[in-house]
């Protein structure tokens, strides 16, 4: 089987033995939104033509290609759900070269009833065992980090947090920007900026306040992006955080920075690799019912 996590800005496949493993795997910068005319079938051959000619036939997508900017939008399925549920929810695309089907996102609602989606990170959860064997807390890092609440193998809640969108936004159109440098994150002002989200006064007083820190000499333009980081992180984890093990899925350098927020804010932090996204994939199409 062919497992496809197809984002926004990037495309990943994975070829996929029946249990899971990795056989083989391509990525590439076409995103939904890097697909001229919609031409979603024409893109997914150019990108695994070898492995439909290969012999796969059966082609597993998740991500924002079930949107309504991608191929075919999907409905969400309602909480709480897991990989059976999933499968059985499968939507069929029509293709010319094999099976494809598409996962569908997940829909829930926060504790004051405000609504809650998520496209492609529910195939994620589904890939970490020790999540899925044990239950518990999970995050996700990145543009919109998301935490999630998993029981008896299946998602029964999550909460969406816009701390990467906010962070980029903060940098590239505000006045913050002007007083910041891009380069590696400098690891005390990064820690600093966590210690500070615990501080009174709110989230917009202390980001003002990375301005301030620099006007006045104490934050230089190499360490005031890692110091605004560690804010937005700090905030983001304290309102999420609930005791227990948090397990971290994403790319190595995200995970490490969360990891740290979440040891500083009281938490522990397990992470695992961005590939937890081809186990969950082989699981729901192993559920699946093909052709």
């Amino acid at each position: 089987m062919i497992g496809i996590d197809w984002g926004t800005t990037s495309f990943r496949a994975f070829r996929l033995t029946a249990d899971g493993a990795i056989r083989d795997r391509r990525s590439s910068a076409r995103g939904i939104m890097a697909v001229p005319d919609q031409r979603f079938g024409d893109t997914l051959r150019d990108e695994i033509g070898p492995w439909l000619a290969a012999g796969e036939d059966r082609v597993l997508l998740s991500g924002m290609i079930g949107s309504r900017q991608g191929w075919v939008e999907a409905p969400y399925l309602p909480l709480p759900a897991g990989a059976a549920d999933l499968a059985e929810a499968l939507i069929d695309i029509p293709f010319d070269w094999g099976q494809v089907k598409l996962v569908p996102g997940i829909a829930g609602h926060d504790a004051s009833g405000i609504a809650e989606v998520m496209r492609g990170e529910e195939t994620q959860l589904l890939g970490v065992d020790a999540l899925m064997r044990a239950g518990g807390l999970a995050c996700l890092p990145g543009t919109h980090a998301k935490w999630a609440r998993v029981a008896e193998g299946r998602l029964v809640g999550f909460s969406t947090h816009m701390t990467g969108e906010v962070l980029a936004a903060l940098k590239g159109h505000t006045i913050l920007g002007r007083m910041m440098r891009d380069g590696p994150v400098v690891d005390a002002a990064f820690d600093a900026g966590v210690r500070r989200s615990a501080d009174p006064g709110g989230l917009l007083h202390h980001v003002f306040g990375v301005r301030a820190e620099a006007l006045a000499g104490r934050l230089d333009d190499g360490a005031s992006g890692s110091y605004l980081s560690g804010i937005l992180i700090g905030h983001e984890v304290r309102a999420a955080l609930d005791g227990g093990v948090v397990h971290l899925v994403g790319s190595s350098e995200l995970t490490a920075l969360y990891a740290r927020a979440i040891a500083a804010c009281g938490g522990m932090a397990e992470r695992h690799a961005a590939d937890a996204a081809a186990v969950g994939l082989a699981r729901i199409g192993g559920l699946a019912r093909w052709g």
